[in-house]
């Protein structure tokens, strides 16, 4: 469930996931919050207290704002006080991070790279994994993991493709976690040095606290949609690696300011990695695909340096028991 809405308890359904079709031929961790103290005048909250904070004594047409995101817990929830939401917090998150590191190590054995795409509805979430998995096919074993509230319709756009894809319908609930993404896995059946890709249902709020034990959070950013959502929706952009900004056949035909939106997004998070590209013209595809297949080097190389500490550690342990025996 999640912190600040309470969604998705017991609300889940994991479809099956299709065979794969054979193809026609031939680290950075995701983003964890920070602990927050909580102060202790922030324990208890008073009704009245606040008038003048939120400025409601002024007139209607200087009305200022509503701020329920200033406490510690940076969220708000009747009946509950910031003390108690931070503590609900930490353990909802505390419990999904130790099912995300589990998941990351199931993958790193394996040597899959796999990526958490995120953004709101209609960013283009899907055509985009679409053209990635007809450009890939043929390099690498991609699998996909769909997330939406209801319905099988972008796991079968997905299955058209040729790629497996398994369906997550989290029903009330607005995000992907990590335990629904370790019951996938192995219905799924990703196979080693491959690429997982997840598609999280279209939020740009709860996926960004939730670590799914993916190697990268990549943000699909449209300019169908405000240049300002990097400021509008920080935590996100300041949790992915990438960000994609797509649709970007269509800038003669809109007022969006391309610059301004990577400036926002780049203010936010300064390290962020950005591709300008379409997904319906090929765009600035060259460069997204060449990340990726630097990725998946790295992950590959990643399994072999951990196969190879866990041989050494058998051959040491073998050692022993010999010059016990012998002793």
């Amino acid at each position: 469930m999640c912190t600040v809405c309470g969604c998705g308890a017991g609300e889940v359904s994991i479809g099956r996931a299709t065979p794969r079709k054979a193809p026609s031929a031939a680290p950075t961790t995701g983003f964890k919050p920070a602990p927050v103290a909580v102060p202790a005048s922030h324990e208890h909250h008073h009704e009245h207290d606040h008038d003048h904070a939120h400025g409601h004594a002024q007139p209607a047409a200087n009305a200022g704002a509503l701020h329920f995101g200033e406490g510690p817990a940076r969220a708000h929830a009747p009946g509950l006080s910031q003390g108690e939401m931070v503590r609900i917090e930490r353990d909802i998150l505390g419990k999904n991070d130790a099912l995300a590191g589990d998941n990351r190590h199931w993958l790193t054995e394996r040597g899959v790279l796999a990526l958490n795409l995120v953004s709101s509805p209609g960013s283009g979430k899907t055509t985009l994994l679409c053209r990635t998995i007809e450009a890939l096919r043929h390099r690498v074993p991609v699998a996909v993991i769909e997330g939406d509230q209801q319905t099988d319709f972008d796991a079968d756009r997905i299955r058209a493709t040729g790629a497996p894809a398994l369906q997550i319908n989290t029903g009330k609930g607005c995000h992907l976690d990590a335990a629904m993404v370790a019951q996938a896995l192995p219905r799924l059946e990703v196979v080693d040095d491959s690429l997982l890709l997840i598609e999280n249902v279209g939020n740009l709020v709860c996926p960004a606290a939730f670590d799914l034990g993916e190697a990268h959070k990549v943000a699909i950013l449209s300019v169908t949609e405000g240049e300002d959502k990097p400021l509008k929706y920080p935590d996100m952009f300041a949790a992915a690696d990438v960000m994609l900004l797509n649709k970007v056949d269509l800038l003669p035909y809109l007022s969006f300011d391309a610059d301004r939106a990577v400036d926002y997004a780049l203010r936010v998070n300064p390290a962020l990695t950005v591709f300008r590209v379409s997904a319906t013209t090929g765009e600035g595809f060259d460069a997204w695909l060449a990340w990726i297949e630097a990725g998946l080097a790295a992950q590959r190389q990643m399994r072999r340096a951990e196969v190879g500490a866990l041989k050494a550690r058998v051959a040491d342990l073998e050692r022993q028991l010999r010059q016990a025996q012998e002793g």
